[in-house]
This record gives structure tokens, C-alpha cells and sequence, in this order.
């Protein structure tokens, strides 16, 4: 069974405030205040790091050991955009040989925008389990806020730029996966207003399915999970698919949105690490991951596991 076997993450101190994008996306005042006020979003981490520096630091915080590091078998790095630098660059080969896993098969997935990060958790855990021994994966995210479009969404989110490695293997106690859904929504491929608006409309529904689902498929209820690790994108996303599942809001882990933004497929491992540290999951605890992506269709996700 596929567990999370260790979190590294990277969260730059600096941060740019809502305020500095009024002029550079045509905000009004009104609309700053909403961000603020609306959607609890005021800034997002920023870092003078390159792409491969910050991977670089997620995966020198997993602090693996010699024994592990030559156990990892792969590499998979989860992204929201399917270009994140020019050619021929290749931060993620660099950061790994600066770290000693450059012996590695590594590869990104970027299929599912946003909801990637668990697209690749899952690719690692059937890679190991097929592969029967006890080799280790290694699920990195992070980008950087590098355009316009990666920086900022119109009345929805903030990028905030930040890394996370995550250590998986084929089995272990702690950090089970026990279900996983993906709900795959290509009519929502495309630039059109209307097909932006319907997505907005069922967004809400959508992702609170993903979530019953999975935990439906996990043998479980909403009451049997200790809290949701969500993607940050803005707090009113999350008051509203709560509602729509009858899940208490304040087991939703959502005090990184307001400060670091929605550091693309980042956000579920930079959460998972609070959590922990913060004493929400204590062992035997069921808990929810959920990402939703958008670009080329839209992916709603949503993975159990048992701590």
C-alpha cells in the first residue's frame, strides 16, 4: 500500500501583497479589497532562488539518508504548467544531480494542472508496487510566478512561489493511501467565457464529489476524517464546497492561503508538514488531500489517507 514516507518543503520568507499586481492586471481598489476581505488573500511567497534552487532545497529538507537516497528509483515532478522554463534548460535533472539522486529515472506530470501532485503520488506508488522490492520514489512540486498567467488568476488566486519533496514507498504504517478519485472533465478545454463560467458554476459540486467519493471508496464517512489538507486557492472555494459536503471549515487546514498563495502542486505536502507539526494528525488519523486543476479540461482529486 502506497505511504508518505517523508516531507521536505521550501517557503521563502519574502512576499508580494495583492496590492502591487492593481496596476500590472488593471485592479480597482474594490477589487483589492475583495481579494483581502472575500477571499482571505493578501500576499504570496516569493523567492530570489531559480526553479532548480528551489527544488534543490525541498529536496535538502527530506534530509534523506545514504541508504535511502540510493533506494530512489524515481523522480516525478509534479507541475501546473507543461513549460516552466526555456529550452534547453532542465531544472529538475540539475537540482537532482546537485543533491547525489542523479542516478534516478526522473520525468514530469503535468497532465492534471493543479491536481498533478496527486496524479504523481499515485504513478509512483504503481511504479514501486510493480517494480515488488524496495525501491523509493520521490514526488517533487514547485515552480516559479515567472508570467502573468502563473502569478495571478482574475478573481480567483495568487501563485506563490515555494517547493515540496515527497518521499514514497510501496508500503509502510504511517501515511497509508487508502483511496484515490480523479474526476476528469475535458469539456472544460478551451479559453471561452462560457466555458470558464461553467466551470466556476460547478466547482463547488465538483470538488466536494471528489472528496465523498474518495473517502466513500476509502470504506469511510465525512466524520471519520480528522481534517482536509486543501490546495490554497482562495478560503471562500473551500467555505463553499464545505457547505456543499457538510464538512466542518474549521478542519480544513487553510492558514497558509492568506500568506504564501497557491504555490501551484506545492500546497498539499507544504500543508501536510504543518499538520504535522501542528499536532492536527495524530497516528491512526484518516485525512483528506484535495487539488482541482484547470487547463486542457479540468481534473477534480481527492486522496484518503490514514496517518
Amino acid at each position: 500500500m502506497t505511504t508518505l514516507a517523508g516531507i521536505g518543503t521550501f517557503v521563502p520568507e519574502a512576499r508580494v501583497s495583492i496590492e502591487s499586481y492593481a496596476e500590472e492586471f488593471d485592479l480597482t481598489p474594490m477589487q483589492v479589497r475583495v481579494f483581502r476581505r472575500y477571499h482571505k488573500l493578501g500576499s504570496a511567497a516569493r523567492s530570489d532562488e531559480s526553479l532548480t534552487g528551489l527544488l534543490r532545497l525541498a529536496l535538502e529538507d527530506l534530509a534523506l539518508s545514504e541508504e535511502q537516497r540510493v533506494r530512489v528509483r524515481y523522480v516525478l515532478y509534479a507541475r501546473t504548467f507543461p513549460v516552466v522554463v526555456p529550452y534547453p534548460r532542465n531544472p529538475l535533472h540539475d537540482a537532482l544531480a546537485a543533491v547525489g539522486l542523479g542516478h534516478a529515472q526522473a520525468f514530469a506530470v503535468g497532465q492534471q494542472a493543479c491536481a498533478s501532485g496527486l496524479l504523481a503520488i499515485d504513478l509512483a506508488g504503481r511504479l514501486l508496487a510493480a517494480d515488488g522490492d524496495d525501491g523509493l520514489a520521490i514526488v517533487l512540486a514547485g515552480e516559479k510566478a515567472f508570467t502573468g498567467e502563473a502569478r495571478f488568476v482574475p478573481e480567483t488566486s495568487m501563485f506563490g512561489e515555494g517547493a515540496a519533496a515527497c518521499l514514497v514507498a510501496a508500503s509502510g504504517e504511517r501515511d497509508r493511501l487508502l483511496a484515490y478519485v480523479a474526476r476528469l472533465r475535458g469539456e472544460f478545454d478551451g479559453d471561452l467565457d462560457e466555458v470558464a463560467q461553467e466551470f466556476q458554476r460547478i466547482y463547488h459540486d465538483a470538488l466536494g464529489e471528489a472528496v465523498t467519493a474518495a473517502v466513500a471508496r476509502a470504506g469511510l464517512g465525512l466524520d471519520d476524517i480528522a481534517v482536509i489538507l486543501p490546495h490554497n486557492v482562495n478560503q471562500v472555494a473551500w467555505q463553499r464546497t464545505c457547505k456543499r459536503i457538510g464538512f466542518p471549515l474549521d478542519r480544513v487546514l487553510l492558514e497558509h492561503v492568506a500568506a504564501i498563495g497557491h504555490v501551484f502542486c506545492a500546497d498539499a505536502f507544504i500543508n501536510h508538514r504543518t499538520a504535522v507539526e501542528r499536532g492536527l494528525l495524530r497516528p491512526g488519523d484518516r485525512y483528506v488531500i484535495a487539488a482541482a486543476g484547470a487547463g486542457r479540461g479540468a481534473t477534480f482529486s481527492a486522496m484518503v489517507f490514514e496517518h
